[in-house]
Formats: structure tokens, sequence, C-alpha cells
């Protein structure tokens, strides 16, 4: 598998997870909530549906959510980080360098 398979696979694990947060945040039931995820994880392939952040940020608003820009792009970050340590890799690749710089920034 080459890098750019990993990093795909890595991006879109990470919008099925940030799907079931914001689905939970809008009150979706079981069955709707993996229907959203999907269409959020399935979005990382079309290049006009990529921006989840966007996607998000409407939804919250069209359905009166109040969560912040910035906690929305946090609990990205911290999702990419669980994102990439449940994908197989091996030590010192790029993914596993981004993780720790991201864990870093976090951190501080």
């Amino acid at each position: 598998m080459d890098r750019f398979d990993d990093e795909l696979k890595t991006t879109i694990r990470h919008n099925k997870l940030l799907g079931m947060w914001a689905a939970e945040k809008l009150g979706l039931g079981r069955e709707q909530a993996e229907d959203y995820s999907q269409t959020l994880a399935m979005g990382t392939l079309d290049a006009e549906q990529s921006d989840v952040f966007r996607k998000i940020r409407k939804d919250f608003d069209v359905a009166g959510v109040v969560q912040s820009d910035e906690d929305i792009l946090r609990v990205m970050s911290e999702l990419m980080l669980k994102a990439s340590s449940q994908m197989p890799r091996k030590p010192g690749d790029a993914v596993d360098g981004a993780a720790l710089m991201l864990a870093r920034k976090l951190s501080s």
C-alpha cells in the first residue's frame, strides 16, 4: 500500500469519526447518524464535497447547534489523531510524525 492510500484511508476514517460526533450533536438517531457519518466519509472522494468543516458548520447552523468554529476545529484535530492511531503503519512514517506534531500542538 502506498502513502497516498494510507493518507486517504486515514482521512476517510477521520471523516467517519467526525460524522458520528456531529450526528450526536445534531441529535440524530443511530441509523441517521450512520448515514450522516458515511456521507461525510465518502465525500472525501469527491472534491466538491470534501470540505467537511463547512458542511458541519452549515448543518449545525441550520439545526441551531451552538458550537464555535474553534471547537469544531479542535475536535477535527483530536479525531485526526484518533484516526491515525487506528490505522496500521510502520514506525517513523509520515503519518506517525504528523500525529506527533499535532499532539504536541494540542497539548501546548
